[in-house]
């Protein structure tokens, strides 16, 4: 795999990630979980990793899938691409189901994607709560980032580290925030491995990946 294309301003956001001292929380059906406090809030950022074999085509074909979403984003109400831009950048909306009585989550976020050391791959996000105007049934996040990375491994395994910040917004306590954001990437991760290593999905591979992305 050679040539990526993307980044941009999310890639230079998230270099924080790249010095965070993560810490060990919980292991589980193969998946761990790390936490580390990224902001002086009181939330937890969050790292998840999984290995297992798959094909790297078929995880980039998942990722812009997004038809396909709702198998597996943990919580996930309503998901719509709102812009398509070049190089492989786009802008989603998310609609995440919170705890009744509080209204869902609405996150708007910038993708994209970029090289991410040897043979590996990033897809980095990070919000832009401003693209639309608000949605009175919805509680606007207004900041979130967040990096994917496959990183190709022996025996065609791929190794997936999911990691995140998120900050739900005033009328959820720090305590609760912490504590529901252990289910987020360790239910992602187990359901995107069923679904990566289900024979019946095959996503397809878009053309455009072709110009900016190589997978021999």
């Amino acid at each position: 795999m050679t040539e990526a294309q993307g980044g941009g301003d999310a890639a230079h956001e998230l270099h924080l990630f790249d010095d965070i001292q993560w810490d060990f929380r919980v292991e589980h059906k193969d998946i761990r979980v790390y936490s580390a406090p990224l902001e002086e809030s009181g939330l937890l950022g969050f790292r998840g990793v999984v290995s297992f074999q798959a094909d790297l085509k078929k995880l980039v074909g998942l990722f812009h899938d997004t038809d396909s979403y709702h198998r597996w984003v943990h919580q996930l109400s309503s998901m719509k691409l709102l812009e398509r831009g070049e190089g492989l950048r786009y802008v989603m909306q998310q609609v995440i189901n919170a705890p009744w009585p509080l209204p869902p989550r609405e996150m708007i976020v910038r993708t994209s994607l970029a090289e991410a050391g040897e043979d590996a791959i990033a897809v980095f996000m990070t919000s832009d709560p401003d693209f639309l105007p608000r949605d009175t049934r919805y509680c606007r996040v207004e900041r979130t980032f967040g990096k994917w990375v496959f990183e190709p491994l022996e025996n065609r395994s791929i190794r997936i580290t999911f990691m995140m910040f998120v900050d739900p917004g005033p009328d959820i306590p720090a305590s609760i925030a912490n504590t529901a954001m252990f289910e987020v990437p360790f239910y992602s991760l187990q359901k995107l491995r069923r679904l990566a290593q289900d024979d019946s999905y095959q996503p397809a591979f878009p053309d455009e990946i072709s110009r900016y992305l190589m997978i021999e």
